[in-house]
């Protein structure tokens, strides 16, 4: 009987950090574009500070080389207005030791006295650090920019993308991106933390999200407008973290993109 009970509490406890959502989960997107015959990206947004697998960041490491990417993205709110920021730096560390990367920060990065301090140690890992700017690379034979802009439309108003390369935009904030379709083949963002209450087929996008209130309507998902792309991350914060704001039905995102020739 008592091993019914243990087992049968057990079952209980995991559905439940599931359901609140501790268990980091990989969510694969197909885009398709005239101008990328195949590349593999993982997003990785509003980690903030957090840890998976230990303070080694094992866990997250572990499901991004599962991934094989060619390119990995950290799109903003790595670190927490008030967190350290080692378990963010150890993950940036060991990443870019085997992916090409590039960063932009989110508000909360912005909200720290220390930022800059933060964007220096970056910058030392040979990650760029885009702040109304862009990085360029060339994988697999194709030409890539990747632009990092974090609230002010003014930032990427005089830079204009090259229709030789595939765009990507780094949009922290998902409620910004009507600004940026006509310019940008992708764009990834996060920030709204998939609105942090889901109830699936029902409250999809979640109770509530920053900058957007309730019943938000952009906090998680893929949308197509003409040649652009719109990707939002439900983002890496734990509910640990999030103790006053809990998750709930609603896991962790390490988004996986798939990009081939349309």
């Amino acid at each position: 009987m008592k091993k019914i009970i243990r087992l049968v509490v057990g079952l209980l406890v995991t559905v439940g950090l599931y359901a609140w959502g501790f268990a980091l989960k990989p969510i694969h997107y197909n885009v398709h574009s005239k101008k990328i015959n195949s590349l593999k990206i993982v997003f990785i947004s509003d980690l903030h500070d957090c840890s998976y697998g230990g303070k080694d960041q094992s866990g997250i490491f572990r499901e991004i080389k599962k991934s094989k990417p060619d390119l990995v993205l950290f799109g903003g709110d790595v670190i927490d207005t008030e967190s350290n920021m080692e378990n963010a730096l150890t993950l940036m560390k060991m990443t870019v030791e085997k992916y090409p990367c590039a960063y932009t920060a989110g508000n909360h990065e912005e909200w720290r006295d220390d930022e800059e301090e933060f964007f220096e140690k970056v910058r030392k890992l040979d990650i760029p650090v885009l702040n109304g700017d862009f990085t360029e690379f060339e994988i697999n034979s194709q030409k890539i920019r990747v632009y990092g802009v974090i609230e002010s439309y003014e930032m990427l108003k005089e830079i204009k993308t090259e229709n030789e390369y595939y765009n990507i935009l780094l949009l922290h904030q998902p409620e910004q991106f009507p600004r940026y379709i006509d310019n940008f083949d992708l764009i990834l963002s996060g920030h709204a933390h998939g609105g942090q209450w889901r109830i699936p087929f029902i409250l999809d996008q979640g109770l509530y999200a920053p900058n957007q209130g309730l019943f938000p309507d952009y906090t998680t998902g893929q949308y197509k407008y003409g040649n652009c792309t719109h990707i939002i991350s439900r983002g890496l914060a734990r509910p640990l973290r999030m103790i006053f704001i809990p998750r709930i039905f609603n896991r962790p995102e390490l988004s996986v993109i798939d990009i081939s020739l349309q």
